[in-house]
């Protein structure tokens, strides 16, 4: 693995760097959103959408499938370019824009729309590009595997600078190149890489005036950063001066989705350059003098599988489990898993016997060196934390049935060499969980 990989953040880096973090993703976010060019509106009265049935129809005479509601995004001209540029590839590529909504033939979801086109066009080999629920990011998809890096063509148009202000139709069509040149990987790895040196290289907040070019918006953002800073030193303040030995896990609401606003852009993108990191690796291994070649090639799988599913904190921390559980068995000798209390610690640093408060029970965890020292101290460990049914807890409280994470402490609580976090997410756990949740009602991340 590459020295220059995005790392893993530490919460030890504090909630001022957090709190930076999470401002400059919105930052981003609001201005992807103004500069979308070309991405077209979603009105909430456009109906129920295309049913699968129009859709595949429509694939049968043409490559590309675009929804009347996208017409202005991607024009007729427009259309027949991209179709004349699919037919140059020779490959099996097909594409689908259509407005997507929770409640729609598809749930709101590209991958459930990926899916359906893919088993009623019944085509063994097929290579398709759809649009986020949003409209202007792509998905890739091909069967029956990754072979011309199709995810990750997809994704790295949505980094390109060059492409920033460019409409819909471009994209498609710097999409259906990559996957032509079979260059998706490099390309997004690249632009990866180059959006964590732009982070790395802003300058630090410091107690002068902000630059006056800011105007009002950089007013707000330090009232904002101010408010949210003096929450966590407030919250941290009480509950040292009311129990310096209090053990119990508190989560202040505002204290909580400021964390999570900070972290989850950057955890996605951090995990996805993890999984790219590990498939390096894997293809890079000496299958004789890896015994653990077929572990890690599971472990890859099943952390993209994650990753394209993801819908929140707790999964992409399940992505870098998974990536880790495939490091370790590429490795000469196995590693102990990600951090019990939050995947995001990093590696554990040795395993012991802990007792939640109020319970008999004791657990055999993995645990990095700053929890290990919070134990010792009687000292409740930073965890990662998920909102359920209204109420904030850690995520080893959930019931086992409804997250994969809570029956296996992201790899802490398996049960012996042969029973793997990749393993569970291959029999279907992963995904009976994700669906036993929505069942109750929990919101992710």
């Amino acid at each position: 693995m590459s020295s220059d990989r995005p790392t893993v953040s530490h919460p030890s880096a504090g909630p001022d760097r957090r709190l930076l973090r999470g401002l400059f993703a919105a930052l981003l976010v609001a201005c992807a959103a103004l500069l979308g060019a070309g991405a077209p509106a979603r009105a909430d009265s456009a109906g129920p959408g295309p049913t699968a049935s129009a859709i595949v129809e429509a694939l049968a005479t043409a490559p590309v499938y675009v929804d009347p509601s996208f017409a202005a995004a991607v024009t007729a001209s427009q259309q027949r370019e991209l179709a004349d540029r699919i037919a140059s590839t020779g490959l099996p590529i097909k594409v689908v824009l259509v407005p997507l909504k929770k409640g729609d033939a598809f749930d709101g979801s590209a991958e459930s729309l990926a899916a359906v086109v893919q088993e009623r066009l019944g085509r063994p080999q097929l290579i398709l590009l759809t649009n986020d629920q949003y409209g202007s990011w792509l998905k890739g998809t091909e069967w029956p595997n990754d072979t011309h890096q199709t995810r990750d063509a997809a994704m790295a148009v949505g980094m390109l600078k060059e492409l920033k202000d460019a409409g819909l139709a471009a994209r498609v069509g710097r999409a259906v190149d990559l996957i032509a040149t079979g260059r998706g990987t490099e390309v997004y790895k690249a632009e990866a890489e180059r959006a964590d040196r732009a982070y790395s290289a802003r300058p630090k907040a410091t107690d002068g005036a902000a630059d006056s070019s800011s105007g009002g918006s950089g007013t707000l953002l330090a009232v904002a950063a101010a408010l949210v800073l003096a929450v966590v030193g407030a919250a941290f303040l009480m509950r040292r001066r009311r129990s310096p030995r209090h053990t119990a896990f508190t989560f202040p609401d505002a204290v909580f989705a400021a964390d999570r606003a900070a972290d989850e852009a950057g955890l996605r993108r951090q995990a996805a350059a993890e999984v790219l990191a590990l498939g390096e690796a894997v293809d890079s291994a000496d299958g004789a003098a890896t015994p653990g070649l077929g572990r890690a090639l599971d472990a890859y799988d099943a952390a993209g599988r994650v990753l394209d599913a993801a819908r929140g904190i707790p999964d992409l921390a399940g992505v870098l489990a998974l990536t880790a559980e495939g490091r370790s068995a590429l490795a000469a000798e196995p590693s102990l898993p990600l951090c019990f209390f939050d995947p995001r610690h990093g590696a554990a640093a040795r395993r012991t016997v802990w007792r939640p408060l109020g319970r008999r029970e004791r657990v055999d965890v993995a645990v990095c060196e700053d929890c290990a020292q919070a134990l010792r101290a009687r000292r409740a460990p930073q965890v990662l934390a998920v909102r359920d049914q209204g109420r904030t807890v850690p995520y080893f409280e959930l019931p086992a049935d409804r997250s994969l994470w809570a029956a296996t402490g992201y790899g802490s609580l398996l049960s012996g060499p042969d029973d793997t976090l990749a393993a569970r997410v291959g029999t279907g756990e992963f995904t009976r969980a994700r669906q036993q949740t929505d069942g109750h009602g929990a919101t992710k991340g």
